[in-house]
């Protein structure tokens, strides 16, 4: 293991540059458990990290990739073993830790989550942060009285890209009988239902964006995108609602009045795959592993190492669908 293959992101004079270098261990930062990394994903917060000002690295060079399955190959925890299969998602990965791009990674053992049974390592990254961050999503909505027996009407938006692709599918694994699907695009049409939408929406068909208070169309939004998008649809949420919101694709800011709020009770859910606890991604990595396993049936690209720069070109320019997993 003198050198392995990683991606490296580094800034150079004032530029932000990245690509395919071989590095060895020193190069991987502190951590107790060393694993060999078999699967990566590409998700829109990687994209955004190899950008000048993309807000998620701010300290070069670093290794890229904010999610990982493989294999322990060394531990100093005694909770883990050589030869265990695990998952890594979030925290600092990828962001001031080096992460997932790489064929070796070193985490602190207070990141891990085993591997369930029922999934596999290529499953895990077919879900990844994206299925994670779904997953999370669905939960929220479902404590805010989602409830399949009720027929609600569901929207996702960004519903081909990697998070809303996962929450369709899994929405119509589960039994949900109304779910539309925003696209922006006549190709995404066919894909969106492949996925199980059962109506598909046109972001330019949604109306006006100033409008306070609209007819009462969805009784919840999962959201991915943010900005216009989501201001648009607030005011269309039936009374008592509830919208997620896990992404910021269409930007960050929200135009809204407090009436959808006051007069219709409506709620936006935050959802940070981040930080949440390890003490529950167990509960949910479980969620994903049986009942909401959807692995077999997403639409997936396989890549190497070398080929993650053409694919961060194809997200950046709005041209990606489904899950691109990266194999080691």
């Amino acid at each position: 293991m003198d050198q392995f293959k990683a991606i490296i992101v580094k800034e150079e004079q004032d530029q932000v540059i990245y690509g395919l270098e071989n590095v060895n261990l020193d190069s991987l930062s502190d951590g107790e458990v060393l694993i060999k990394v078999s699967y990566s994903s590409i998700n829109y917060k990687d994209m955004l990290a190899v950008q000048k000002n993309g807000g998620v690295i701010r300290n070069y060079p670093l290794i890229p990739g904010i999610d990982l399955s493989g294999t322990i190959v060394q531990s100093t925890d005694n909770r883990y073993t050589e030869g265990q299969k695990v998952i890594v998602t979030g925290f600092a990965m990828g962001m001031s830790h080096t992460g997932g791009f790489a064929e070796y990674a070193r985490v602190p053992a207070d990141w891990i989550v085993p591997l369930p049974d029922n999934l596999s390592l290529k499953d895990a990254m077919v879900f990844g942060t994206a299925g994670f961050t779904a997953a999370l999503s669905i939960m929220a909505l479902e404590e805010k009285g989602m409830d399949l027996n009720k027929d609600p009407r569901i929207l996702v938006t960004g519903s081909t890209g990697g998070v809303g692709s996962i929450a369709v599918q899994i929405l119509s694994k589960i039994g949900y009988k109304n779910i539309a699907a925003l696209v922006r695009k006549e190709n995404q049409i066919d894909v969106a239902k492949s996925l199980g939408a059962t109506d598909v929406i046109f972001a330019d068909e949604l109306g006006e964006l100033n409008k306070p208070l609209n007819k009462q169309k969805f009784d919840f939004v999962l959201d991915t995108v943010g900005g216009d998008i989501a201001s648009v649809v607030i005011p269309q949420i039936s009374y008592g609602g509830s919208m997620s919101m896990c992404g910021n694709a269409g930007g960050i800011k929200l135009t809204s009045t407090v009436l959808p709020f006051i007069l219709r009770g409506i709620n936006l859910l935050g959802i940070d795959s981040v930080n949440v606890p390890i003490k529950d991604r167990g509960y949910i990595w479980d969620k994903i592993a049986n009942e909401w396993n959807i692995a077999q049936t997403t639409l997936i690209s396989e890549i190497s190492l070398e080929e993650v720069p053409h694919t961060i070109e194809g997200i950046k320019n709005g041209q990606h669908l489904g899950r691109t997993i990266i194999k080691n």
